[in-house]
């Protein structure tokens, strides 16, 4: 604490000692790795924007502008003359965290710029006063993110692309008439961004709606709109947005606010994308406008807005199995986006932080039904998550969603999108037999034992003793089913069966063989003097999972005990492997990627905690890569997605075969993958592992019917010169890999990834 806090006085004293920037234009001139050294502020400037329950604040003085943080209790409006003091910060481009800002004066607005898309996209406009000419296509109040205060949304396009813009108004009358209407909006441009900071479109901050002038109404009113079915939505379609919005009508059978509904009509229906928080409900007749898209292969309709007529016409849901949903991308009735129930038994359920998840099982397939969480900024409080018993028979009712919209893909995986808990219904509940009851059992049965063995104290030697081996193989019984709820090692678990059957069998050698796996148990070198009688583990579908067997003297005939106690056995070894087997199963879904089958960003990350720990202990350094795929992008939207995947396949085998033992390649998401590198002396070898990486991009990347050059920017951070934690490591090497995707693109404006001439779609 004492450390950071004289670091903090070194630096307010070292941006003392400077001259302080004395205009907006001085501000603006900074590079970002200059306003890092936090320079010291201080000039007058004209507010053209200010919204004061965010501190966003955007200044002008003689043709420059620039974005300022404001602080607390300010009561500015557009044309109020300021004082800005404070230190300019690093972002997408430079700003000023204000200390204070003093009110001199009022005077008239700066006259808006006109402004075109494609200087706006540039950043050229960034946080001027601007004027464009614009078509809105979509018009709502929705929710600020993290502000209790809703403003009016608009989508727009303009000429060249679309614009977003937020107008601080609250009124819903505004709305009307708004949709397909020519507007002058004036406002100040930003970017609208991800969460590295990487612009992704255009926003604009519009004061009032005095700054929003219709200049032409739609010639068509969008609710008169002809209706349009639901399977020729694509009719208004139109790659040069020259797209027709279209209406169609059906039973909202799905409502997620602020972000899409489903309406069903019949056999038909479709996803509406709307930004609408209105309350609507669930089985209401009810009416969309919006652009119709293509969207992953599925007909959407985008940008809508949806007007309930509060008529009840509940769609039920047909009753479908499994083998029925997952087929429906060949199938002329698909039943992606209907109202469906399935029924299945619970394998796991799961609350994360956005969703609920139910894995359930159902003809040999695996399906997730999942409740999102969509309550809003000011939601209700999330209510506990209905719980149902692992092996219950369940029922659940919501929408169908496909992973593939390919009719020539066989069948496909599917979730089930639920409306609220009470989609969930119980059908059976699971068996009786499970690992609690068999253990309350054998509590019992011990409790009848000790008293038979008291009222009988002066029974037989012979009966005392079959007692006890009974007491005695239900508690080994017990001891193997803890063993198995607890997923102890299965080789452990089947020699422990081995040897119950053993002493079942008065000492008789058992032991099992695996089916393509290991040999178990207590085998004697010598079988030919020997009766042995073997007894297959049944599979709960599909072949034997290995055999049981126990060896005797030739000369004894067989004897009922020994196919009760192989039956036991098998039973026992059934529930066992198959138990691990799923174990195993879950566990690598968890660590590895499913598409390239390497370790996945969870993965990663808690062996970078494990290995920054061991560095820690012994004073090494470990290295950390992050790999950006170039322009991916131009894959998917030349060849498809299934040749995006193919790939990113292709990728992650090459650079696999670059690296070291014990270096750890993972897919982080998407195409962005890291490596771990712990055996390095020095930033050169994570460097020369970089280079290799870098090299393993030299040859064409060819797949059906399509050929890459690829090409990746690699970002390096070194523990703990870069970074002591995790996340700082993380940071550190994302940030390295931006910085070399920008030098790359400075060094040459040819694309980074190239298509091969003639294969292009």
């Amino acid at each position: 604490m004492l450390l950071a806090g004289l670091t903090a006085l070194w630096i307010s004293c070292a941006a003392a000692a400077q001259a302080p920037l004395t205009s907006v234009s001085a501000v603006a001139k900074l590079t970002n790795a200059q306003a890092s050294q936090m320079p010291a502020a201080d000039f007058e400037a004209t507010v053209t924007y200010f919204r004061d329950y965010e501190h966003t604040l955007f200044v002008e003085d003689g043709g420059a502008a620039i974005y300022v943080s404001a602080g607390n209790n300010l009561h500015l409006v557009p044309g109020d003359v300021v004082r800005v003091q404070g230190v300019a910060r690093p972002s997408f481009r430079p700003y000023v965290e204000a200390r204070k800002i003093t009110v001199y004066d009022h005077e008239a607005v700066p006259k808006p710029e006109p402004a075109t898309f494609e200087e706006m996209i540039a950043a050229e406009k960034d946080c001027k006063l601007v004027q464009v000419k614009a078509t809105i296509r979509s018009a709502d109040i929705a929710p600020m993110a993290d502000s209790p205060i809703p403003t009016i949304f608009l989508h727009m396009l303009v000429d060249g692309g679309p614009v977003d813009a937020t107008v601080d108004s609250t009124d819903a009358s505004a709305l009307e008439n708004l949709l397909d209407a020519e507007a002058e909006v004036t406002g100040v441009a930003s970017g609208e961004f991800d969460n590295k900071m990487q612009q992704t479109g255009v926003l604009l901050h519009v004061q009032s709606l005095a700054d929003v002038k219709i200049l032409k109404r739609a010639s068509v009113e969008p609710w008169a709109l002809p209706v349009t079915p639901m399977d020729r939505l694509i009719t208004g379609y139109d790659i040069e947005e020259l797209t027709e919005r279209v209406r169609v009508h059906g039973t909202i059978t799905y409502y997620q606010p602020g972000n899409a509904l489903v309406l069903q009509d019949g056999a038909k229906s479709a996803w509406v994308s709307t930004a609408s928080y209105q309350p609507m409900q669930i089985g209401d007749v009810a009416d969309a406008v919006g652009f119709p898209d293509v969207q992953n292969g599925f007909l959407k309709l985008t940008h809508s807005e949806v007007e309930d007529h509060q008529t009840q016409a509940p769609v039920i849901p047909d009753l479908l199995t499994a083998k029925e949903l997952s087929s429906g991308g060949n199938s002329a009735n698909g039943h992606n986006f209907d109202l469906v129930s399935v029924e299945g038994q619970v394998i796991t359920e799961v609350r994360q932080s956005s969703e609920d998840d139910y894995l359930l099982a159902s003809d040999g397939r695996l399906f997730s039904a999942i409740f999102e969480h969509r309550n809003g900024p000011a939601g209700p409080a999330l209510p506990p998550m209905k719980q149902v018993p692992v092996g219950t028979q369940i029922r659940v009712t919501g929408i169908c969603m496909l992973d593939d919209a390919n009719p020539f893909n066989g069948e496909v995986p599917f979730r089930i999108l639920m409306r609220n808990f009470d989609d969930v219904e119980v059908i059976a509940k699971p068996g009786w037999l499970n690992v609690q009851h068999l253990t309350e059992l054998v509590i019992v049965l011990l409790v009848v034992i000790f008293f038979i063995g008291i009222r009988n104290a002066y029974a037989e030697r012979k009966a005392r003793r079959k007692i006890a081996g009974l007491a005695y193989v239900e508690r080994r019984r017990g001891k193997i089913l803890e063993d198995i709820n607890n997923s102890q090692p299965l080789a452990g678990i089947l020699e422990q069966i081995t040897e119950l059957v053993s002493y079942r069998l008065d000492g008789a050698p058992c032991w099992c063989q695996v089916a393509e796996g290991a040999k178990l148990g207590n085998r004697p070198a010598v079988l030919s003097t020997l009766r042995v009688t073997e007894m297959p583990i049944p599979a709960r579908s599909g072949p034997a999972l290995g055999i049981l067997f126990a060896a005797f003297d030739a000369s004894t005939p067989p004897r009922a005990v020994e196919a009760e106690a192989l039956s036991m056995a098998t039973g026992l070894a059934t529930l066992a492997i198959e138990t691990s087997r799923l174990y195993s199963d879950l566990v690598h879904r968890s660590e590895f990627d499913q598409l390239t089958d390497i370790q996945n960003r969870f993965s990663l990350e808690k062996h970078l905690d494990s290995l920054i720990h061991a560095s820690r202990q012994s004073a090494r350094i470990l290295g950390l890569l992050y790999i950006d795929l170039n322009d991916f992008k131009q894959v998917n939207d030349a060849f498809g997605h299934r040749a995006g995947d193919l790939y990113l396949q292709e990728v992650a085998l090459r650079m696999k075969r670059q690296l070291r033992p014990g270096d750890i390649l993972a897919r982080l998401g998407g195409d962005e993958f890291g490596v771990l590198v712990p055996h390095i002396r020095c930033r050169a070898d994570a460097e020369e592992i970089s280079l290799r990486l870098e090299a393993c991009f030299a040859a064409p990347f060819a797949g059906d019917g399509f050929a890459v050059n690829g090409s990746a920017s690699i970002g390096i951070a070194i523990y703990p010169e870069d970074g002591a934690s995790k996340d700082e490591l993380l940071s550190a090497a994302d940030a390295a890999m931006y910085a070399s995707k920008q030098a790359r693109s400075r060094r040459s404006a040819a694309p980074m990834l190239e298509l091969e001439p003639g294969l292009r779609k």
